[in-house]
């Protein structure tokens, strides 16, 4: 490990600060289902797994947005890859989720590795200009796509199968499951961004010129992070397929990539448990706020605004000044 890289690397105090939140926003989504049926709520299951779902989709953007610095508004043409994976092979007669998964994952892969070499040659603007252009490119594909009912999508016969068991029928078999991903999803971001790899792709970062002074050329581990995030993304896509059985273009336009960076926005630019709580705070937002007006939009516009002039950080800002965490990412 070289000086630069070992610097980079966070000290045991701001790990475990990371691990405890981490833990806390797990043990919270673990109680929704018993909490929601002492309620007598038990639509709040399906809002919980949705936000789950996008909690997963906000950590693929996470890792190339906070930690490589590249801000891609076509991240969720990978949302929308893993959902029509579902679909095409469900009509095929495939249902298992790992086949899906597996489907989704490489088609996400090809595209990622081929939009990503030619985007990653550019910088800035540009960079977000041409990925978002990638993005348009596959969601008007789709959309032409009468087959799969082009722009108003398709709807599906059923939610997949694990092992040939109708596990995912149920809201809580969703709901485990979905749980389980991220809690992988989030372990595997982790070992990742504490690896060198991850403190190569930080330090590109913070100064690509630098890195490429002491020896790292930034393009192989820029694009093998955007191939990362663009099959962890599509196992969003193939959860959100199931939990809607319903796919359609719209999950892949660049709307829905402009709500993936405003969950970092709130959560925390380059903080895992940041990504996550933010997916999870707007998705509640969304929820609570429309359910008081049907311009639930403004409110959340607001509190936008709001975050961003007194808590730049995100909820990892806060909580950073409140000394709830040490974790500075």
């Amino acid at each position: 490990m070289t000086d630069v890289t070992r610097t980079l690397a966070p000290s045991r105090p701001r790990l475990a600060g990371r691990l405890k939140l981490a833990l806390c926003i797990f043990a919270f989504m673990a109680v929704v289902p018993p909490v929601a049926h002492a309620l007598g709520e038990p639509f709040l299951i399906v809002v919980a797994t949705r936000m789950m779902i996008f909690a997963i989709a906000a950590l693929s953007l996470d890792l190339i947005l906070g930690y490589g610095a590249m801000v891609s508004f076509g991240h969720a043409a990978y949302l929308g890859f893993g959902a029509y994976a579902v679909a095409i092979l469900s009509r095929a007669g495939v249902n298992d989720l790992f086949l899906q998964l597996l489907a989704g994952i490489a088609a996400s892969a090809v595209f990622a590795t081929v939009t990503g070499a030619i985007s990653l040659r550019t910088r800035g603007v540009y960079f977000i200009m041409i990925t978002l252009a990638f993005g348009q490119m596959a969601f008007f594909f789709f959309v032409s796509f009468s087959a799969l009912g082009g722009d108003d999508g398709v709807a599906l016969t059923a939610r997949s199968t694990i092992l040939g068991m109708p596990w995912l029928q149920g809201a809580e078999g969703m709901f485990h499951t979905t749980l389980a991903l991220l809690v992988l999803a989030f372990a595997g971001l982790y070992r990742l961004t504490l690896s060198r790899f991850g403190r190569v792709l930080t330090g590109t970062r913070e100064s690509a010129l630098r890195m490429q002074a002491i020896g790292f050329r930034p393009f192989p581990y820029q694009l093998t992070a955007y191939v990362i995030a663009g099959c962890l993304c599509s196992v969003a896509g193939v959860l959100l397929a199931n939990q809607a059985i319903y796919v359609s273009p719209a999950y892949m336009s660049w709307h829905r990539s402009g709500e993936m960076i405003v969950m970092l926005v709130l959560g925390g630019v380059g903080s895992l448990t940041g990504a996550m709580g933010g997916a999870l705070l707007t998705i509640a937002l969304e929820e609570g706020l429309a359910r008081f007006s049907e311009h639930w939009r403004l409110g959340f516009g607001l509190i936008l605004v709001a975050v961003a002039l007194f808590s730049p950080g995100g909820l990892a800002g806060l909580l950073r000044r409140l000394n709830l965490t040490r974790d500075p990412k």
